[in-house]
This record gives C-alpha cells, structure tokens and sequence, in this order.
C-alpha cells in the first residue's frame, strides 16, 4: 500500500503537521526532485512529498509523483490547516471534491473542477477514530472539536485520498500537541512504527455514504464514531441541490443528482467489492426530498440505512 503524504510549504499548519510527522522518525534525508522535496520510510512504503505551491491547486500530483519517483501511488494524506469562520480549535479530515459546484468542468472555486470528486481514502474511518481516541487520551478534546467535514475543495486528483487538517488560526495551526495527535494517529494507521496497518481495504466490509446535514456532518459523525463502519463521500446539503418539485410527477431538477451519483460511484471505485449504502440525515432534507434521494438510490441499487443498523 503506497502512501503519499503531501505537504505544502505556503501552509503553516501543514508544516507543523509534517514537522510531528518526521519527528517520530524512519525518514531518509529529503531529495530535491523537480516536483518537490521527497523524503522515504525506512518501515513501510510510504513517502512525503512538500511542494512549494499550495496543494488545493496540486492537480495531478498523485500522478506526477509516480511518473518522478517510480512509486505506486495508493492513497494520498494531505497535511493542511482547517479556516472557519467561528476560528473554532479543530482537528478534522474529510475527502474533496465539489460535487454541487456548477457550471460543470469549470476550475472549482477553492479548486478542483466543479461537478468531480476524488475517491475517498478507505482510511476516512480509521484515521478518524484514531485520531478521537488519541486526542481524548490527551485531553484535547477539552480543547479542540475532534469533527470532520464534507466533502469540498480540491485539488482533482485520481487516487484515493484524503484531507488531514489542523484548525483554525494560525495560533493553533502552530499548535506542537494538536500536530502530535495526528502525527500519532498517521503512524498508527500507516504502521510507521513497524507495527501492522489499520484501515487497509481488502476488498469487503459495509461502506457508508452520508447525504445531508451541515458542513460537519454532526449526525453522520456519530454514526462513524460509534461504529466500525468504512466511509465514503459525505455531501453536505449544499451540495446536494434540489429545485422546487413541478406537478407533474417527474423527480425534481437541480444539481442532487449529478452530486449524489458521482459520491457514489467515486465511493465504489475507492472500495471495490464493498457493500455501498447510504445514510441520510432525515431532519435535513423535506419530505419530497427525501421521496427523490429514495428513488435515485434504489435506482442506483444503494440501500438506505438508519443509524442503528450500522455496526
């Protein structure tokens, strides 16, 4: 299992997260290729690569890297800051993409390409328990909110991956034990000690999609927190756009299709051989909307599950 953990010298978050991350050691000396600094795991077939650029923008990197350095690229980690609004302290991850973004094919507009979304790494699940459980043996989670995140932004990838981040001012982005928990829940997973990975796909398992909700997918988090369900795409309301019903019986216009199919799709390309379903935050959506997300998903042949049927 290939692993590139991607880094970005114009993100200060990135660069404490990747300084914790080479700090638990194994890593050779860097070499400047014409990409970036690449450094290489002595335990396991994991590499960093630090580009100078700020990796929303990295289009096609996973594939740059493996025509400069040979390597197989499985999955892609990314290490970034979180910004919010409410500058509320954060550890949080999800997949990219922007899905609801329209017109399609257009340069997305914190990147990627409106309408595409990258699968998801299959270690959505683990990293994020992993994560939970570190930072409250720690006790920062009397600090920070240890959440996670729709899918959205870019860059247009074509490996699985995944955004890892650190959130959300530069006071925190800074933060040595904030970094340290997600350096300690990368190794974990990774096996950079030389102990087994954790969240490897080996090609069974229920993997769930979540649809509706807010940005931080409060009812989807919990379902994934309580379980050891494998996560795909979760697609906030936003990018789930729904135009007002017509009498006619026909399935409502809007971009919710578009958005739900290529979560789905992108889902099953990242877990071949798994058993793809849905979660819906309910509350979220009206009742027609839910009618229409019914339909495209038996369409589509993805069971719709409740939170208390996911183990």
């Amino acid at each position: 299992m290939g692993t590139l953990l991607l880094a970005s010298s114009d993100d200060v978050a990135s660069i404490s997260l990747l300084s914790a991350v080479k700090g638990l050691g194994g890593w050779s000396d860097p070499e400047q290729l014409k990409h970036g600094l690449v450094s290489k795991h002595s335990n396991c077939d994991v590499q960093i690569l630090l580009i100078g650029d700020l990796h929303i923008r990295a289009d096609g990197i996973d594939l740059e890297h493996e025509s400069v350095t040979g390597m197989k690229v499985d999955e892609v980690l990314v290490l970034s800051r979180h910004v919010s609004a409410s500058e509320t302290p954060s550890l949080t991850l999800h997949a990219i993409g922007v899905p609801g973004e329209i017109p399609h094919g257009e340069p997305g507009q914190a990147g990627g390409v409106k309408g595409q979304v990258v699968p998801p790494s299959p270690r959505f699940g683990a990293l994020f328990r992993a994560m939970h459980r570190i930072a409250v043996e720690r006790l920062l989670d009397e600090e920070y909110d240890l959440t996670l995140e729709a899918t959205h932004h870019g860059p247009l990838l074509s490996r699985p991956t995944l955004y890892i981040e650190i959130g959300s001012t530069p006071e925190r982005w800074l933060d040595e034990n904030a970094a340290a928990v997600w350096a300690d829940a990368i190794s974990f997973c990774l096996g950079l000690s030389g102990k087994e990975q954790v969240g490897l796909w080996e090609g069974r398992g229920d993997v769930m999609v979540g649809l509706g909700g807010g940005h931080y997918a409060p009812r989807h988090r919990a379902v994934i927190s309580q379980s050891e369900v494998w996560v795909g795409h979760i697609l906030a309301n936003y990018a789930i756009g729904f135009e007002q019903p017509t009498d006619d019986g026909e399935l409502p216009m809007g971009t919710w299709r578009h958005s739900v199919t290529v979560a789905i799709d992108s889902t099953k390309l990242a877990f071949p051989g798994g058993n793809v379903f849905a979660h819906l935050d309910r509350k979220s959506f009206k009742g027609w909307q839910r009618q229409a997300l019914f339909s495209l998903l038996s369409e589509l042949e993805v069971p719709v599950l409740r939170g208390n049927q996911i183990h």
